[in-house]
C-alpha cells in the first residue's frame, strides 16, 4: 500500500501547485461558446490567464466578478448577479462555468443562491447555461479542480432520465482529464471513430484550444470545442469511457443519472494501458482492431526493445497531478526504470492503486531535495522544475501544465502506442545527453604500476 506523506512546512517554496480554479476554468474553455466566469478579485482571473496564454499560446476568455475590499468584507453575491446578466446580454453564451476563488470562498459566498437570484430577475436568459462550482484554490489542486467542472457540467445539462440510454447506437461518452493535451484528446477521438463509434467529448479541448487560426477577427467566447446541446444527449450513448482516475466519479455521477454503463481507464501510457483501450473499443463496437493499430503496437515493442538499454535501471524523480504521476510511473516501471521520488499538489484518486511505496505531498522544493538524497537520474515535471533539474545537474522531460519555455508542448499527443513509444525515445536521449562514465574495474589479482599500466604480480604468473 502506498504510504502517502503529508507536507509539514507552513509555506510552499517553488510551488508545483497550480489551483483548482484554473483547472475548472480549464474544462469550461472546452465547450463551444463558453465563458468561464471568476468570482474573485481582478489580481485572482489575470493570474489565471497569464498561466494559460504562456501554455497554449491562444487568446484566452475568461471574466471576473471584479471583488474589491468592500465587497470582499460586505458581501459579494451582487457582484455574480451583475455579471451573469451582463455576459448574457453582451456575448450570448451557450454556458457561463461560474467556479470561485480563495477569496470568494473565505469571504463565504453562497454562488448557487446567486445563480438563482440571477434566474429569477432575467427569465430572458434562462437559454444560457450556468454552471457552478465551488473550487477554493486552497484545497485540491489542478485535477480536483478540472474534475469539479466536469461533474458539473454533467449534472447541470444531463437530465435524469434511464429510459433514453442507447438510443444513440454508436455514440460512445468520453469524459477526458486534467492532464490530457489537445493531442491527447485527438488520439482519443481518432482511435474511437476507427471504430465507427461517434465520440462525445467532454470537454473538449482538441477543438478549442489545439492551436488553430480563426475565420473571424475576434471572439469574447470559445471557439470550437463540444456543443452544450450534444452534451445534453450523454444519457443517450452506449457507453462511457472515462480516461484518468480523477474522472472516475463523474462517470459514476452520469451513469447513475443516465444508467450509461461506464469503462473507467488511467493514463493511456504504456503497452498494456492502450491494450486495455482497445480491447474495450473493440468490445463495445463489436469490430476487431483495425491493422494500423496493430501495427504501431508493433512498432511500440520495438521501441522498448530499443531503448530498454538506457531507461531500464534508472532512478526517476516526478512531480505533478497524481493521474500523470501515476501513469509515467507505470510507464517507467515497465521499462525497468524506478521512481525514487514522487511529489503531488494534493492527494487524487490515482494514488489509491498505484505502486509507488511512498508519495509526498509538497513542493518542488522537496523534489529537489529527495532526488539529490537519492540519486535521481532523471526529472518529469512541467516547466516550473526545469530550475530544479538545473540545479540537481539532471536532464529533464516537460510534462503537464504548464509548459511555458516549450514551444507546442500543449499540443502534444503522448497516448496510445506512437505516444508512448516517442515518450520512451525522448527518455533515453535524455538519458545518454547526460551520460555519466562508468569508472574503470580494477582486478583484485592485478597490479597498478607506471602510468596506467597493469600487470599480473609476479606471485600469480604462470610457469
Amino acid at each position: 500500500m502506498t504510504e502517502i506523506i503529508k507536507r509539514n512546512k507552513a509555506l510552499s517554496v517553488s510551488p508545483l501547485k497550480t489551483s483548482q480554479t484554473v483547472g475548472a476554468a480549464l474544462a469550461f474553455l472546452g465547450v463551444n461558446r463558453a465563458m468561464p466566469l471568476m468570482h474573485g478579485s481582478q489580481g485572482c482571473t489575470a493570474f489565471a490567464k497569464v498561466f494559460f496564454v504562456r501554455h497554449f499560446r491562444e487568446p484566452v476568455p475568461l471574466q471576473t466578478t471584479a471583488m474589491d475590499q468592500v465587497s470582499s468584507v460586505m458581501g459579494a453575491d451582487d457582484n455574480i448577479v451583475e455579471a451573469l446578466r451582463v455576459i448574457s446580454e453582451k456575448n450570448q453564451p451557450a454556458m457561463i462555468g461560474l467556479v470561485t476563488t480563495g477569496l470568494a470562498e473565505t469571504q463565504g459566498a453562497d454562488i448557487r443562491r446567486a445563480v438563482y437570484e440571477f434566474r429569477s430577475e432575467n427569465p430572458q436568459f434562462d437559454h444560457v447555461a450556468v454552471v457552478a462550482v465551488n473550487t477554493p484554490d486552497f484545497t485540491g489542486s489542478f485535477e480536483s479542480g478540472f474534475a469539479l467542472a466536469v461533474r458539473g457540467i454533467i449534472e447541470t445539462l444531463v437530465p435524469e432520465d434511464h429510459a433514453r440510454v442507447g438510443l444513440r447506437k454508436r455514440q460512445v461518452n468520453v469524459l477526458c482529464g486534467a492532464n490530457l493535451t489537445p493531442g491527447d484528446i485527438e488520439f482519443v477521438s481518432d482511435s474511437i471513430e476507427s471504430f465507427g463509434l461517434r465520440p462525445l467529448l467532454i470537454p473538449d479541448l482538441s477543438g478549442s484550444l489545439d492551436g488553430h487560426l480563426e475565420d473571424s477577427e475576434h471572439n469574447a467566447l470559445t471557439t470550437g470545442g463540444v456543443c452544450a446541446d450534444d452534451i445534453a444527449t450523454a444519457g443517450e450513448s452506449i457507453a462511457t469511457l472515462a480516461v484518468g482516475e480523477s474522472m472516475h466519479a463523474a462517470a459514476r455521477v452520469l451513469e447513475k443519472r443516465s444508467g450509461v454503463p461506464s469503462h473507467l481507464f488511467g493514463h493511456l501510457l504504456g503497452l498494456d494501458a492502450v491494450d486495455g483501450w482497445f480491447m474495450a473499443l473493440a468490445d463495445i463496437s463489436g469490430q476487431p482492431v483495425p491493422p494500423r493499430w496493430q501495427k504501431q503496437r508493433r512498432q511500440l515493442q520495438d521501441a522498448m526493445l530499443d531503448t530498454h538499454f538506457m531507461i531500464g535501471h534508472s532512478k526517476a524523480a516526478i512531480a505533478g497531478d497524481p493521474d500523470l504521476l501515476v501513469g509515467y510511473d507505470r510507464l517507467l516501471r515497465g521499462m525497468g526504470a524506478e521512481t525514487v521520488v514522487a511529489v503531488v499538489p494534493a492527494k487524487g484518486p490515482a494514488l489509491a492503486d498505484c505502486d509507488l511505496a511512498e508519495v509526498r505531498v509538497g513542493d518542488l522544493e522537496d523534489l529537489e531535495r529527495l532526488a539529490r538524497e537519492r540519486g535521481a537520474q532523471l526529472l518529469l515535471a512541467n516547466s516550473h522544475g526545469v530550475e530544479s533539474a538545473a540545479r540537481l545537474g539532471v536532464p529533464v522531460l516537460r510534462v503537464g501544465f504548464p509548459q511555458y519555455d516549450l514551444v507546442g508542448g500543449f499540443q502534444r499527443c503522448w497516448f496510445g502506442y506512437r505516444g508512448s513509444a516517442q515518450a520512451l525515445f525522448d527518455l533515453a536521449n535524455l538519458v545518454m545527453s547526460h551520460h555519466q562514465e562508468t569508472a574503470p574495474y580494477y582486478s583484485v589479482y592485478a597490479q597498478k604500476i607506471g602510468e596506467g599500466a597493469l600487470v599480473m604480480p609476479s606471485s600469480e604468473w604462470s610457469h
